[in-house]
């Protein structure tokens, strides 16, 4: 299974975090986007006949009602789902007030406006995926870029059902000593930090504790060149480190899996879409070359390819803790069911339904 977490920002300035691009080069960012990943992505299908897609974490604190708009058609054309990314903490500390409020009206506005987002068993209250802004979750850097140490708990009682937020750039202060797993937080919510202490997730056991942690690859690598350099292999997808085929190998070593069931390797994957110093290498030649060699070798690899969003990552997840076998991609909409609409009046339709069965 395969997932690319894209911390999707048509306003990024690469140079400066503090500033913001123009409405006029967002939408400029956003169209090329929407036009040119299907044709460059569209070929190459896994098993299942899926293409490659994205789970674009959009920033809540940059809602634009029309790019969400643009984005959900996109996605409603087979191309990835919307999730919600938060930036804050970062000239302050943030209160949880003021999170929560950001958390639960973005939420709501991608439920009723763009018929985005899940309900466990289709029911009850809008659910989400999580990446938090500089990586920095529930205060774990330093007290920089969030400040709430009650983070988690927040993001629980606002719908979060999985953190897709680790592992961090590299020697990144919010990086915590657990890695290469999938897991439930042992620790209070209420507790700065609590993803430091998990039980990991394991065959036979359905999970109590939500959001979990679904972490990406954390590696050692070294590189073929003399003298050899040594690096940390971290999942994310830059101009100076494209996909390939070499990654793949320790993606896999990584082992990320439910335990006791082996088989079933999750693999998740970053990068920033909307950054365009990076544009070549998610859209263009990099990433087509990439998706080529792993889909023609993949038999010769004995290799069985899913390309999930986050979601059906997460659900595959779980019907692996349930004890499912066969095809993992049967169980896409295992338990978290993603709201179908065409447009945003169907949306807020379904939505107030939903929520009063």
């Amino acid at each position: 299974m395969i997932a690319m977490a894209d911390h999707f920002e048509p306003s990024i300035i690469p140079e400066n975090g503090m500033l913001r691009a123009p409405s006029d080069e967002q939408e400029r960012r956003l169209d090329l986007w929407c036009r040119e990943y299907p044709r460059m992505a569209d070929a190459w299908r896994d098993s299942d006949g899926h293409p490659f897609v994205h789970t674009y974490f959009y920033p809540a604190e940059q809602y634009d009602r029309r790019l969400i708009q643009q984005l959900a058609e996109h996605t409603r054309s087979g191309w990835g789902e919307i999730e919600i990314h938060l930036h804050h903490g970062v000239v302050e500390p943030d209160t949880a007030e003021n999170a929560h409020r950001q958390l639960l009206e973005f939420r709501d506005a991608l439920v009723s406006e763009h018929g985005c987002l899940s309900y466990l068993d289709g029911v009850g209250d809008p659910k989400y995926a999580f990446v938090h802004g500089n990586f920095a979750l529930a205060n774990s850097a330093d007290g920089c870029f969030c400040g709430l140490d009650d983070e988690m708990q927040i993001l629980a009682e606002t719908g979060c059902y999985a953190d897709f937020t680790l592992p961090t750039a590299t020697f990144h202060p919010a990086q915590i000593a657990k890695t290469n797993s999938l897991y439930e937080c042992t620790m209070p919510l209420n507790q700065r930090a609590p993803h430091r202490r998990g039980r990991d997730l394991v065959r036979g056991r359905s999970p109590q504790v939500f959001p979990l942690i679904v972490q990406g690859p954390l590696m050692f690598r070294v590189g073929p060149s003399r003298p050899r350099i040594a690096s940390f292999e971290n999942g994310a997808i830059t101009r100076r480190n494209p996909l390939s085929l070499s990654r793949l190998r320790l993606w896999k070593q990584a082992a990320i899996s439910v335990r006791g069931k082996p088989d079933w390797l999750f693999i998740k994957l970053h990068c920033h879409g909307m950054d365009p110093t990076q544009r070549d290498v998610v859209l263009r030649e990099p990433m087509r070359e990439f998706l080529r060699e792993l889909v023609e070798g993949a038999v010769q690899r004995d290799e069985i390819l899913h390309f999930v969003s986050a979601r059906e990552m997460v659900n595959i997840m779980l019907a692996a803790c349930d004890g499912r076998e066969g095809n993992p991609g049967e169980f896409r909409d295992y338990r978290f069911k993603r709201l179908r609409a065409t447009s945003p009046e169907r949306a807020l339709d379904v939505a107030s339904a939903v929520v009063k069965r």
